[in-house]
């Protein structure tokens, strides 16, 4: 895993030094450069985390290589140093993107702070962006059951090794949570985290997409750059086509790939973790995924279950989503019934997770009042209007001797619940407080079909 990595340029060799020691000191990776070609080269060679750059040199100034660089994005923050920097300097650097603006000479306590915060404001820029572009994260996987436990448990320890990672399981799930929580716990936690669709990559766009693309004297830095000393998650890997499988692998197996119109080759250092909700192994089978890039991925298989399988851990994720969108969203805070949490325990989730995330805030948009009952649960839901229960005088006729009418009663209680149920006597039995094989009894005793309600 490769240290943060800045550049310094600067024409002045005792300054450049000087700097470079320092900042190795505080255990950055340095690299310098003389001039603005020699910055222009070690750019292709390796996308530094952020750029200290002069501004009077003998080729370019500073100034016009920021404006080339901001002409495309800036591939990291810039932090310009001058000796003989003015106000109209200052505020041109910052117009064009630079995060900030030392004078020489260099007081190395507010360098190494102003280094400090550049890197930091980046790292939350990075984040921010992720967060826009998808539902929230959980940085440790809620859930106390002993599955959720024991998955943690698994992620640790996965994590102290800088191994590949392959994470199945269905979608909504919560595989990228996982992913986002073994970057977390794993030594590259303050390098990026690159999250790449495949289903986004074309036999067009692919090789640009992965290794980046070299043109015109600019550099677009692809995905396996941008993550350089970090993690590259590969979300839903079995989608990624032929071409693309071919390229990636290739890169892989050499360790270094070039970007597309480039001329120097690049290191890979990343860990790479890819996502998939189809069976791989079935895949390659098929002939649609490479047997090759499959071994590759899939050093340590991690899989997801179902919300479906781990119901207990049901009320903590109810809870943790109302705390979420009432302190990120402002919806108003209520709380569910116990009759709406046993009903959604029973539920079969086939969205997952995120079918629950879905859920709480509609019925925070929607709802009204302090408590969530079940009601309004199945309501959301779509669930069918409940059964329509008669009046109890015209399911049971009082002339008549008590055991008789004790079983009329039963009848209609039982036909009640198997309705409501929709013939799922493992729920009946819980709800009518009942052990299912004096349940099957009493139903075959009353004469009441099961069949006909599934």
């Amino acid at each position: 895993m490769s240290a943060t990595h800045i550049l310094v340029v600067d024409d002045e060799p005792d300054i450049r030094g000087l700097v470079k020691e320092i900042l190795e000191d505080e255990g950055y990776a340095v690299t310098v450069a003389e001039n603005g070609e020699a910055a222009r080269h070690a750019l292709r060679d390796r996308r530094p985390d952020l750029i200290l750059l002069d501004i009077w040199m003998p080729d370019i100034d500073g100034i016009s290589l920021l404006k080339e660089w901001s002409s495309d994005e800036l591939p990291c923050p810039v932090i310009i140093m001058s000796g003989h920097g003015t106000i109209e300097t200052a505020v041109e650097a910052t117009r064009l993107g630079a995060y900030d603006f030392l004078e020489k000479p260099l007081s190395m306590a507010k360098l190494l702070l102003t280094v400090e915060r550049a890197l930091e404001a980046s790292k939350l820029h990075q984040e921010n962006i992720g967060l826009k572009r998808r539902a929230p994260q959980v940085q440790e996987p809620v859930g106390r059951s002993a599955v959720m436990q024991r998955l943690r448990e698994q992620v640790k320890r996965i994590a102290q090794h800088d191994t590949w990672v392959l994470i199945t399981g269905e979608p909504g799930s919560g595989r990228e949570t996982f992913a986002r929580y073994l970057h977390a716990q794993s030594a590259r936690r303050d390098r990026p985290f690159i999250d790449l669709c495949v289903s986004s990559l074309t036999d067009g766009n692919a090789a640009s997409e992965l290794f980046g693309v070299e043109e015109n004297g600019h550099i677009h830095y692809g995905s396996l750059e941008k993550a350089a000393g970090g993690t590259l998650m590969l979300d839903e890997v079995s989608d990624m086509d032929w071409e693309a499988q071919s390229k990636l692998l290739g890169a892989l197996d050499s360790g270094y790939f070039l970007r597309v119109g480039g001329r120097e080759p690049v290191r890979i250092d990343v860990r790479i973790i890819a996502i998939s909700q189809r069976n791989l192994e079935e895949e390659v089978k098929a002939g649609r995924f490479r047997e090759d890039l499959f071994y590759h991925l899939n050093v340590v298989p991690l899989h997801i279950p179902p919300l479906h399988e781990h119901p207990e851990d049901i009320p903590d994720l109810l809870n943790f989503y109302l705390d979420y969108f009432a302190t990120h969203e402002k919806l108003p805070y209520r709380r569910f019934s116990v009759g709406a949490q046993n009903f959604l325990r029973h539920y079969h989730w086939p969205g997952n997770v995120r079918e629950l995330k879905n859920l709480v805030q509609r019925l925070l948009i929607l709802g009204a009042g302090d408590e969530i009952s079940q009601r309004d649960v199945e309501l959301a839901l779509g669930a069918p209007p409940p059964f329509q229960m008669q009046s109890l005088e015209t399911l049971v006729s009082f002339d008549q001797p008590l055991r008789a009418a004790r079983e009329q009663f039963e009848k209609a209680y039982l036909d009640y619940q198997l309705e409501k149920h929709q013939g799922n006597v493992s729920k009946m039995a819980k709800e009518a407080g009942m052990e299912r094989t004096h349940l099957y009894r009493k139903l075959r005793s009353l004469g009441i079909e099961i069949k006909e309600r599934r």
